[in-house]
């Protein structure tokens, strides 16, 4: 289990990064050592991440209450199922967790296409859609910030299908908690449209999208620093506005 004792609102007692020899054996090889050796070295910066992630997260999801219970209501009387989205994913150190996000696609779309997102995906919702263009889906994850599962700034959390494929470098980036956003993020904003051009949605996502994401991931973490972290979340904020 990852956290922070009680700052992180529960779990074991590891302060910001496990011991190298606690860590999964999937995640030992002199790949993620690299990373890892590099994150030892920033505990002071990580520890800010998480006091922000804390003290942010619960006052932002207090002024958000009232949009959120709006846009319930909204999604509740646009399309027939729950309006919260919950999905297992993975974070830090491959723990499973459930993401939380308003529904922004038909009931059981994971069932009746890939877990991809095209661009005009005939799955998502008219109300989904505007969710999703200004990130509004995103707001609920504010819970899973508190309880530590994520961070503001982080690599976004994939299904565990995907997590499967990962390189072993690419395990590195599970040594901090998953993100809302991330360099990543910004950079393929318009996913969704590279995918929809592609035969086979979810192998290019595996063999292509993927493997360019990932590679801003990991140098987001070889040159992590909270102040890159407060970069990332006003890049991001400027590029809903830009929407």
């Amino acid at each position: 289990m990852n956290g922070i004792g009680p700052i992180a609102g529960g779990g074991d007692p590891e302060l910001l990064l496990k011991k190298w020899e606690d860590l999964p054996d999937s995640m030992k090889n002199e790949a993620v050592r690299g990373y890892y050796d590099i994150l030892r070295k920033k505990q002071s910066s990580l520890l800010l991440k998480r006091l922000f992630d804390v003290a942010a997260g619960a006052a932002v999801l207090v002024l958000a209450l009232p949009l959120m219970l709006l846009i319930g209501m909204i999604i509740k009387v646009d399309s027939r199922g729950p309006a919260i989205f919950r999905q297992v994913r993975a974070t830090q150190y491959g723990k499973r967790f459930k993401i939380y996000k308003f529904r922004t696609m038909v009931v059981n779309a994971d069932k009746i296409g890939t877990q991809v997102t095209t661009n005009n995906d005939s799955r998502i919702t008219r109300v989904g859609r505007y969710l999703r263009k200004y990130r509004l889906d995103e707001i609920p994850q504010l819970i899973n910030i508190i309880t530590g599962d994520m961070s503001f700034v982080g690599t976004r959390p994939e299904v565990l299908k995907y997590v499967d494929r990962y390189t072993d470098e690419m395990m590195a980036t599970l040594l901090l908690p998953a993100g809302v956003t991330s360099e990543a993020s910004i950079k393929y904003k318009d996913e969704e449209k590279i995918l929809s051009n592609a035969a086979d949605a979810d192998r290019t996502y595996i063999e292509t999208v993927l493997p360019e994401k990932m590679r801003y991931n990991l140098e987001s973490l070889e040159h992590y620093s909270f102040r890159g972290d407060i970069g990332t979340m006003a890049k991001t904020i400027s590029a809903v506005f830009r929407n």
